[in-house]
């Protein structure tokens, strides 16, 4: 999984863009986005398959005092 440059904050949140490249499996991908989801607080908020296999997804928190201390992305 790799974090695209684009990030989008906004007052209430807090978004980063994913790559998934061609040869991770759909459920290799749920298991890499569960872990961010219970460790870094971020939670799924968009999809998209491409012709070639490749995933772009949106992830997003709550931007709170908090989500400071959290951990980022594994890249």
């Amino acid at each position: 999984m790799t974090t695209d440059a684009e990030v989008v904050i906004d007052e209430d949140w807090e978004y980063r863009r994913l790559r998934l490249p061609p040869g991770v499996s759909r459920i290799s991908a749920a298991i890499q986005l569960s872990i961010q989801a219970e460790f870094s607080g971020w939670e799924l908020s968009n999809v998209r398959l491409y012709s070639d296999g490749t995933r772009r997804v949106w992830v997003r928190r709550r931007r709170t005092p908090a989500s400071a201390a959290l951990p980022g992305l594994m890249t």
